[in-house]
């Protein structure tokens, strides 16, 4: 169930829901996750637009864009990693209409420890969201 941050100056990006739906369902696919709510419901896509002076390169550059993901450990092999940043990197230029951005586009990927990911004030750990899942795949009891 992970987490997507989005930093761009403001303007880079139209339709910045259209952009969280590509990216998610992205991850999801990446990460194998069924579709189901409890995956849906909580991976989450969030834009944070900055002011033009509040991003700048060395060189100067404010053109550039940051996704940062979390992720539980182990989620994501390196294949998986490969694939991951070079798809989100792809789909946030797409959504700017600016195919240099490939070029100026950051992934970060960050794994939280087992047991580190809450929601509903639980701290989950991968045994209890595989758990968890399976309880909502084999449907009403």
């Amino acid at each position: 169930m992970p987490m997507i941050d989005v930093f761009a100056v403001e303007g880079t990006f139209g339709d910045k829901r259209a952009l969280n739906k590509e990216l998610t369902a992205a991850l999801m696919r990446w990460e194998k996750v069924p579709n189901i709510s409890l995956f849906s419901d909580n991976t989450a896509a969030f834009v944070h637009e900055l002011a033009a002076d509040a991003l700048a390169t060395a060189g100067g550059d404010n053109r550039s864009v940051r996704v940062q993901i979390l992720t539980p450990a182990g989620v994501l092999d390196r294949d998986k990693k490969l694939g991951v940043v070079k798809e989100m990197t792809e789909i946030v230029a797409a959504a700017a209409g600016d195919p240099s951005l490939i070029e100026r586009t950051w992934v970060l990927i960050t794994e939280a420890p087992d047991g580190g990911w809450g929601i509903g004030g639980h701290a989950y750990t991968s045994a209890e969201i595989g758990e968890a899942a399976r309880r909502k795949l084999a449907g009403p009891t």
